[in-house]
């Protein structure tokens, strides 16, 4: 049986394609200190922290993500495919999930193995792949609160962001 684990945060995408890459944002470089403190904190205060990667491969543009965002980001073993190098080295201990899509169901169904007492989701894109793990988790584990720090994500656009915040308000997660 495995240890019960107290609080977990899941890190979301934290990659360079979506910070400085093919898809970043100024939003996205804005936050990564305060990022970067976060798991700082949650690492000393114990929480159990995971961390999903976008990642695809050679026939991206044939995939269904591929044909409706033609641009091509994360491929494996790249640059941008890689954690912002800080965040890498503050995780290089944590469990890695790697998904061709938005979100991550291998991840959700092994948080709720765990039986946490909390969530915590931060990263990128809000509105894409942060929203997309956000409802998987409320919908593995319905009764365990789950939140996210509006500080510590960044969308596709500000009112994109925003609208994601909103849809998961929506949907009983806390939006810190």
């Amino acid at each position: 049986m495995k240890k019960k684990v107290n609080k977990v945060l899941i890190v979301v995408d934290f990659q360079n394609d979506f910070i400085t890459g093919s898809l970043g944002s100024k939003e996205a470089e804005s936050i990564v200190q305060t990022v970067v403190e976060k798991i700082k904190k949650c690492k000393v205060e114990g929480y159990q922290i995971y961390v999903t990667m976008d990642t695809h491969h050679e026939n991206y543009k044939f995939t269904q993500e591929g044909k409706l965002l033609p641009v091509e980001h994360c491929k494996e073993g790249e640059e941008g495919w890689q954690l912002h190098p800080v965040v890498r080295e503050l995780l290089a201990d944590c469990p890695v999930y790697k998904k061709e899509t938005f979100g991550s169901t291998n991840l959700a169904l092994d948080v709720k193995s765990q039986n946490p007492d909390s969530i915590e989701l931060i990263g990128l894109c809000t509105d894409i792949c942060v929203v997309s793990n956000a409802l998987l988790m409320k919908a593995f584990l319905p009764e365990v609160p789950i939140s996210v720090d509006r500080n510590c994500c960044a969308g596709v656009t500000p009112e994109k962001h925003k609208a994601a915040l909103e849809t998961m308000a929506s949907c009983q997660i806390k939006v810190v």
